[in-house]
């Protein structure tokens, strides 16, 4: 199999040939990724071997789990990350488990009333960030589930750091009023 050049294809195109078992478009996908992800996974856990084993398990779950991946659903960039976020979580879950068992407290985990609102809240979200420009989404998705820094996402998109913190700026505002809308409900005013 000939070895796929990381500048020949989008990250999309590289994850659903990754998806068909293609090791050549996976090891372009580890070629772009490792260091940024290893970067995001060192800030977060401030442990190097942590952050390796981060990577690790990012690019393992990448290779098992790119046939899930959907491009409709958006650039192939934030989706890795994302995959790289749940590692880094996982990572820092792992460490802060204890070694025993805990003694019996009353649970702080959110219960079934908090959960819908999480979920009703996370839906409305949702549905308004479908209506940003796809460059503000970018921006927003890119910062927010991706956890990359202004510069970075300046960096990842190619564009000026200035233009990333006015979309940024554009989109959210946006999206405040978007939910606003949304409170205040058709005909309420």
């Amino acid at each position: 199999m000939r070895r796929v050049s990381a500048n020949e294809v989008t990250d999309g195109e590289l994850i659903l040939r990754t998806g068909d078992g293609d090791r050549g478009a996976f090891e372009a996908l580890y070629r772009r990724y490792a260091r940024p992800v290893f970067g995001l996974a060192l800030r977060r856990l401030g442990d190097r071997g942590r952050a390796e084993d981060a990577v690790q398990e990012t690019f393992t779950s990448v290779w098992r789990g790119a046939r899930s991946y959907r491009p409709e659903r958006g650039p192939g960039g934030p989706w890795i990350y994302a995959v790289a976020r749940n590692a880094i979580v996982d990572r820092a879950r792992a460490r802060s488990e204890p070694a025993v068992e805990a003694p019996e407290q009353e649970s702080h985990e959110a219960g079934p009333p908090e959960r819908a609102e999480a979920s009703w809240t996370s839906w409305r979200i949702h549905r308004a960030l479908e209506e940003l420009t796809e460059s503000e989404r970018t921006v927003i998705e890119l910062a927010y589930w991706s956890g990359l820094s202004q510069s970075e996402v300046a960096e990842y998109l190619g564009i000026p750091l200035g233009t990333v913190k006015t979309r940024t700026r554009a989109a959210l505002a946006r999206l405040a009023d978007l939910l606003e809308e949304e409170m205040d409900g058709p005909g309420t005013t």
